[in-house]
């Protein structure tokens, strides 16, 4: 079965860049390429992936977009750009040149609460849509207010919800979260990757029964047309393997037709970033 991994993330480790990366993460204070992941992908059969900033800059995306030229197995870029800048549109006309890039992201979970609603970035946002480029999502769940605004002002614009706009299943708090899972994915234009639950748990303390509630949620509302698997490795390692995670999965889907498993594992990912796979 085709298996897409829409969410990977590439540094080469700078303790003073790198600041978000704190002493209790030190297995991530390190650099993490495409050498260290590639046996990892062939041992759990996935045969493309999604990389996805981490650094606000314009220099990083270039550096995805020179390791994506080198590895095959790199079939999309989610870079940086300054959406709130005046002169956007010369910077996405400047990065249409690079066909591996195929959507955009900013840090929003750390930003202050109305930052989704501010009309500048709102602007920048419906700007890519000229370049039929995607737009991830990057919120907590306390944000999900907010998103729900910010949506419903970008409706043609393919946005994609990461990690499951981070429940706190670490204290299996639920409720507000899903109800504002649920609302969010009433727009038809938003799909939810299956990614980061992880290490919104207890690290490495969590059974699989404790993300289920959470995977049944945004299975009953995003549907098996507009999930995408996704690792967030190697952010994932802060609290189990990437087997375990993908396994998780896998026995979740364990009864659900094999043509379901490949939207979801696979060709969803196709569809929305546009790869050619």
């Amino acid at each position: 079965m085709l298996c897409i991994d829409t969410h990977v993330h590439f540094w080469k480790y700078n303790k003073k860049r790198d600041g978000w990366i704190t002493d209790d993460m030190k297995v991530l204070q390190q650099n993490y390429l495409p050498e260290q992941l590639a046996l990892t992908l062939k041992r759990n059969g996935v045969s493309g992936i999604v990389t996805v900033q981490v650094d606000q800059s314009e220099t990083e995306t270039l550096f995805l977009v020179e390791m994506a030229k080198t590895h095959e197995i790199i079939k999309a870029v989610v870079g940086w750009v300054d959406l709130r800048s005046e002169n956007l549109e010369q910077r996405l006309d400047f990065f249409s040149h690079y066909p591996s890039i195929k959507g955009w992201r900013h840090i929003v979970q750390g930003e202050a609460d109305d930052f989704l609603l501010r009309e500048d970035f709102q602007r920048g946002v419906r700007a890519l849509q000229a370049y039929n480029y995607t737009y991830d999502l990057l919120i907590y769940h306390y944000q999900l207010p907010a998103a729900l605004q910010f949506i419903s002002n970008c409706p043609d614009q393919k946005l994609v919800i990461d990690h499951c706009a981070k429940p706190d299943v670490g204290h299996g708090k639920i409720t507000e979260w899903k109800e504002g899972m649920k609302e969010l994915s009433k727009a038809s234009n938003v799909y939810c990757k299956l990614s980061g639950l992880f290490t919104e748990a207890k690290w490495s303390a969590w059974n699989p029964g404790e993300f289920y509630p959470y995977l049944d949620t945004v299975f009953e509302c995003f549907g098996v047309e507009r999930l995408m698997f996704g690792s967030d490795w190697p952010v994932l390692l802060l609290s189990g393997m990437y087997v375990q995670w993908k396994s998780l999965l896998e026995k979740y889907m364990e009864k659900y037709k094999l043509q379901d498993k490949e939207k979801v594992f696979g060709l969803n990912a196709i569809k929305f970033y546009g790869l050619d796979v």
